[in-house]
């Protein structure tokens, strides 16, 4: 069995074949059936700073509907998102209560900088996450993914731009009340796959080191006394994780006037762990106002506010996962232990359940509460000259954060004096921005104009500070008065203080014309200048431009009934990214203690050398679509082709020793990400008054490579970069197999007795060969392989069916190839060490009966605490096919809701994350195939990049069980 290796079947591919076959078999003539030309042309998309008709929009711009959003019942919209949009990928960075997501639009471009895309709330630039909106508010989600379409952002869009319209009020709509609401369980949607008692007991009785001398045979490596026994069967896991609740609440009132309108609403979320301790509660309050004043005037004001609390974010598993199942964790009568002796008496360890942590009370507290208030004003005035306006846009936004700890004395601690600590924090961000638009938007017969001119400033201002102290002197002080402490505990460090402001000014001018709805120019021009890069850099001018043609409003086409769209685009633009950091362009100096003679003082030395010479991070896309609509706009789609080539990327360069700095951040590095998207989408049966279908489908593909690297390197080791391979790299040494008794060359490269290697992991050796056959060296560093992760392709699918008053839906997603890693099988975690000492996840060993096995003999051939080459275990297929959710609701009869004066009622249950269809990985472990933590993080030694996404220790994936309702009135 070799688990890196791709499975010969893809059944991604065969479901994803089997979900368009229909749409190819079934037409209906029938007049409820048609969606007219007319009907198509005037749908809009937002673009940034206006809307834009679909059938005209030349860029690269994907839009998700509120409605579709909502068919995924969850707290971060960005899940609802998950596997909608080809070229948007985005992925669980971590599994806790409130965590954020990952998301990348079109690939990772930067090396050291900020890869994640702008988010503009209702024509504003949003400093908050996806995570604070909630998704009964949402209109639509408008993603812009070239040069073309993001220009308009400036450096901000580098990245990608996703566009959020919220839900507003309808000018002379009586008011409507609504309510939306989701309830449910949280389960375990797989336990990590550790061993239970019997198999630890026979993996550490078998786990001896190799006989030296005149041994024949040898002791375990690990003793088993103590609070051990081998009649012992602990499930650790079983008396730490529980099902825990989650509930949201959303009330809306929205209505309007004659001259205006309004929308006002409040939501609350809570999310309850698997883990003890662990939550988090979210309060939101919305309002949206708009006002008509004559027949000039117009103005308006959008306010999200919310204010979160999260609870335990330092309690995690991977201290669970790894006790001892042989390990009696009870005293005589029936109490925990407070602390367990394993592995010969060589291990003591605190014991972690649930019920002794939910019994900790005040010597325990882990808590961050955050405030936030997003707040966008607008004026907009219609000028004497027909079609031109001019748009005044506010926003002021204000976040901040307050976190503390506490842990009581002996409290995690072998020690029962151990002493106890505290830490507090906090956080704030001030924002704001000031935008001056003047629109001009006319027809002229068959010439439409709409241009656009902008002058901004925006400003940013971020104050931070920490301080910790130990010895408190009594567990209700906990972290709130960390002056108890005595002076000589207390601890502020220079490096915990963070200070820093900057500020951008743009202009910008954008020109979108169309000819006979046939053919289509968008040209931009904008201008940015930042605080943060060093003077005669501050400024950069970038352009813009795309095309389109429409093909099917030519004459030779109107005899192609079949044929309702048909657009040829192409668009080329460049793009920055002020990827620096404040102030970087100065240097930097760091403080430190010494002592001179009897007299301690404190020095500074510089740590980061000033480099005047900082600018952009540039990149040039090209993109070229082609969009399509058939059989009276059953079938819709898109194709795109993208290649956006990064330059003058920032990364660390080598100084001479005699500099005293080892290095200075200069631009110096080229990245490349190009691909092809697909989206399709089928109404395969539409029938009002029976049974309809709906699909959707999208595929994309990302070549990420790095194309150079600081002084003409081919490789930077230290942090993972290699020149022809992508950002998220591995460099490791390739698993082949086992060593078996009788191979000729083990004594050569992998030198030792056979007693110790036999059955410890081979390698490829990438070395030369005598003339006789026999390889010249042993295995050494030189045979690492560099691993591109990434995998070949990806996307998600979606499928809507209803009969009568019943709806059903399911949302999925797939990914082909690429590499995941999962630390619990390599050494990274401390959870595969194959020794005795600590619990080990449950694999097929090698043995004198079982030399077939993939992972390597126990208690031969280590490397520190970890057989040899371990590491190269934790790489697997990262393919998968599942679903992220099903959903089935009813909508009540009309003619009941008008007895009771409601608009509408839907009752809905929903099942997220409900079964994995194909992977190697899941097939393998059991688990959720996708990952869970960042590279370094919960892990027992160092390994990986913090960008890289892993299978961690982190929170287990959940499955859940929701029941919701939606209701008007």
């Amino acid at each position: 069995m070799n688990l890196f290796h791709l499975s010969k079947t893809n059944r991604a591919a065969l479901f994803f074949a089997m979900t368009l076959l229909p749409s190819g078999l079934v037409y209906s003539q029938s007049r409820k059936d048609t969606v007219t030309k007319e009907k198509q042309i005037e749908e809009v998309v937002v673009i940034g700073y206006g809307t834009q008709r679909k059938e005209s929009v030349t860029g690269s711009v994907a839009t998700v509907k509120g409605d579709a959003l909502r068919e995924v019942p969850s707290a971060n919209i960005t899940q609802a998102l998950q596997g909608r949009t080809a070229g948007v990928d985005i992925s669980q960075n971590s599994t806790k209560p409130g965590a954020t997501m990952q998301i990348r639009i079109r690939g990772t471009r930067s090396l050291t900088g900020d890869n994640n895309p702008l988010i503009v709330l209702d024509g504003i630039p949003f400093v908050g996450s996806l995570g604070d909106i909630s998704s009964s508010d949402i209109k639509s989600i408008d993603i812009l993914k070239d040069a073309s379409a993001t220009a308009i952002y400036g450096s901000r869009g580098a990245n990608g731009v996703i566009l959020v319209t919220t839900n507003r009020g309808t000018k002379g709509q009586k008011p409507r009340f609504s309510y939306n609401s989701f309830t449910g369980v949280q389960t375990l949607f797989s336990k990590y796959p550790m061993m239970d008692g019997p198999q630890f007991a026979k993996l550490r009785a078998y786990a001896t080191p190799a006989p030296t001398g005149n041994q024949t045979t040898t002791s375990p490596l690990y003793a088993t006394n103590g609070d051990e026994s081998a009649s012992n069967n602990i499930d650790w896991q079983k008396l730490y994780y529980k099902p825990a609740m989650i509930t949201n609440h959303d009330v809306g009132v929205s209505g309007g006037t004659d001259g205006g309108n309004y929308n006002v609403g409040l939501s609350y979320f809570k999310q309850d762990a698997l883990i003890p301790l662990q939550n988090y509660e979210r309060f939101a309050l919305r309002m949206a106002i708009d006002q008509q004043v004559g027949k000039v005037f117009k103005f308006g004001v959008t306010s999200n506010t919310n204010f979160s609390k999260s609870e335990g974010n330092g309690v995690n598993p991977g201290a669970v996962l790894g006790y001892s199942p042989i390990a009696n964790p009870y005293n005589a009568d029936g109490s925990f232990k407070r602390v367990m002796t394993t592995a010969g008496g060589i291990d003591q360890t605190w014991i972690y359940t649930r019920k002794t942590l939910q019994g900790l009370g005040d010597k325990y507290i882990d808590e961050t509460k955050s405030f936030a208030s997003y707040n966008n004003l607008y004026g907009e005035v219609n000028l004497p000259l027909n079609g031109l306006k001019y748009r005044l846009n506010v926003g002021l936004d204000y976040r901040t954060s307050n976190s503390g700890n506490y842990t009581g004395v002996g409290v995690f601690n072998t020690n029962a004096q151990g002493p106890s600590s505290a830490g507090r924090g906090n956080n704030q961000t001030y924002h704001w921005v000031l935008e001056n638009l003047l629109t001009y938007d006319r027809t002229f017969g068959k010439h439409k104009i709409n241009a656009v001119g902008l002058y901004s400033a925006e400003g940013n201002r971020y104050t931070s500070s920490y301080m910790s102290a130990k010895n408190v002197p009594a567990d209700f002080f906990q972290y709130y008065n960390l002056g108890q402490s005595p002076q000589a505990d207390i601890t502020v460090r220079p490096e915990d203080q963070t200070y820093w402001q900057t500020g951008l000014l743009s202009a910008m001018g954008r020109v979108m014309y169309t000819f006979d709805n046939k053919y289509m120019l968008t040209a931009t021009l904008r201008a940015d200048g930042s605080s943060r890069l060093a003077p005669g850099n501050k400024w950069h001018t970038y352009p813009a431009i795309s095309l389109g043609w429409n093909v099917t409003n030519e004459s030779f086409m109107k005899n192609i009934s079949a044929l309702n769209l048909l657009k040829f685009r192409a668009g080329w633009g460049q793009t920055s990214n002020q990827a620096v950091n404040p102030y970087s362009t100065l240097g930097a100096l760091t403080v430190t203690p010494y002592n001179f003679g009897s007299t301690n003082s404190t020095g500074v030395y510089v740590s980061q050398a000033p480099n005047p010479n900082l600018g952009w991070e540039y990149s040039k896309t090209q993109n070229y679509g082609v969009d399509f609509a058939v059989l009276n706009n059953r079938i819709t789609g898109s194709i795109e082709y993208y290649k956006t080539h990064t330059y003058d990327l920032l990364t660390q360069k080598n100084l001479p020793s005699s500099t005293a700095i080892g290095s200075i951040v200069s631009n110096v590095a080229e990245t490349e990400n190009k691909g092809f998207e697909v989206s399709l989408n089928g109404v395969i049966i539409n029938n009002p008054d029976g049974f309809s279908w709906d699909a959707g489908v999208n595929f994309y593909t990302n070549k990420n490579k790095i194309l150079s690297l600081a002084s003409g390197t081919q490789r930077d080791v230290n942090n993972l970069w290699f020149v022809g391979h992508n950002i998220n790299s591995l460099y490791d040494y390739q698993y082949i197999g086992l060593w078996q008794a009788g191979d000729p060359y083990q004594n050569i490269l992998e030198p030792g007795s056979a007693a110790d290697v036999i059955g410890s992991i081979k390698v490829l050796y990438t070395g030369g060969y005598n003339p006789d056959g026999t390889p010249v060296r042993a295995i050494n560093a030189d045979d690492r392989q560099v691993f591109d992760t990434a995998p070949d392709w990806q996307g998600g699918f979606n499928m809507r069916f209803s009969y009568k008053n019943f709806e059903l839906s399911t949302v999925g997603a797939f990914q082909h190839g690429g590499i995941l890693v999962s630390s619990l099988y390599g050494s990274a975690s401390y959870l595969n060490r194959l020794t005795g000492r600590g619990n080990n996840v449950d694999v097929d060993y090698w043995t004198e009966e079982n030399t077939n096995a993939y992972f390597p003999r126990p208690g031969r051939h280590l490397s520190g605490d970890n057989p040899k080459y371990s590491s190269t275990l934790a790489m697997f297929d990262a393919s998968y096919l599942k679903l992220r959710t099903i959903t089935l609701g009813y909508n009540i009869d009309n003619k009941f809701l008008d007895d009771l004066k409601i608009n509408s009622l839907k009752i809905y249950v929903t099942v997220t994350n409900p079964v994995v269809l194909f992977s190697p990985y899941h097939k393998f472990s059991g688990m959720d195939p996708e990952p869970n933590s960042v590279g370094d993080q919960n892990q027992a030694v160092s390994g990986y990049q913090a960008r890289q996404l892993i299978i961690g220790t982190n929170n287990p994936s959940t499955r859940n069980y929701l029941m919701g309702l939606n209701l008007t009135f």
